[in-house]
């Protein structure tokens, strides 16, 4: 995972626990102090560090500095966690679910000042282990660092979003899976701009890439048809453009005969 440049970032410091802590020597006791730092900018970005020293600003100094460099981005799906997780680190244990808009942060201690720096709003937090709050910090980062978009994940197997989860799934991810399928997202879409990316007239770009899978889910059809289709829109355009006089427009109501779709295979059954 790359590193996070903090200084980019606006975040916000929060003690979490502080503990004291006596050293027996032959010449008497030595105290210090140890403190539990979380840092976040509330946008998705979140981080804890440990800080030592003989003081407690000493203390909370170096758990600042040490929250910096542990910065990890959590990625998210509206204002929960995509899918559930599960981590342990030592003997604390974490569970995550993901929450319906309104639930709020059902977590306590350290992992509820984690989630709420993260800027994590709705989210179910469970913790199964030992409730020491530094380990249980550990195992929500770890827990956080887990995580992992639909569309990544498709990415790295080399399929389609739609071949992993539901269209219900898709559609309520939104952004994450990238479109949200709705008419006004629909007419707000580029058509020229998409038909001609598609014809290799223009680089492909992700902005391309996710109105074509937008007009997929409206449409209800695979990816490949709709791209089928736009090719279509595309050789009619051109062979009318070919075929006008010079200073005439291509009519608005000229059209593409829709691709005709393979045959499915006919099911066999298991005895010829």
């Amino acid at each position: 995972m790359p590193m996070i440049n903090p200084d980019t970032l606006d975040l916000r410091e929060q003690v979490v626990r502080t503990n004291k802590v006596q050293k027996t020597h032959k010449g008497g006791r030595t105290m210090s102090w140890n403190v539990l730092i979380v840092v976040g900018d509330g946008d998705g970005h979140v981080g804890a560090g440990l800080g030592k020293a003989r003081a407690i600003p000493d203390a909370i100094r170096k758990g600042v500095e040490a929250a910096k460099k542990n910065i990890v981005k959590v990625p998210m799906v509206g204002s929960t966690i995509p899918h559930e997780v599960l981590s342990r680190v030592s003997a604390a244990q974490v569970l995550l679910r993901p929450a319906a808009p309104g639930t709020g942060v059902v977590a306590g201690g350290s992992v509820r000042a984690i989630l709420e720096a993260a800027g994590i709003r709705d989210v179910l937090a469970k913790s199964l282990g030992s409730n020491n709050p530094i380990n249980g910090a550990w195992a929500t980062l770890h827990a956080l660092r887990s995580l992992k978009r639909a569309k990544d994940v498709a990415r790295l197997r080399g399929k389609d979003v739609l071949d992993l989860v539901s269209k219900q799934v898709a559609a309520a991810s939104g952004e994450d899976i990238g479109y949200v399928p709705t008419v006004a997202s629909v007419e707000a879409v580029p058509e020229i701009e998409t038909v001609a990316i598609v014809a290799e007239e223009a680089p492909v770009t992700e902005a391309v890439v996710e109105a074509v899978e937008l007009i997929a889910a409206v449409a209800d059809e695979p990816v490949t048809e709709v791209i089928a289709e736009l090719e279509a829109i595309a050789e009619v355009e051109a062979v009318a453009a070919e075929a006008a006089p010079a200073g005439e427009t291509i009519p608005e109501n000229a059209t593409a005969p829709k691709p005709k779709r393979a045959p499915r295979k006919a099911a066999t059954s298991a005895q010829d």
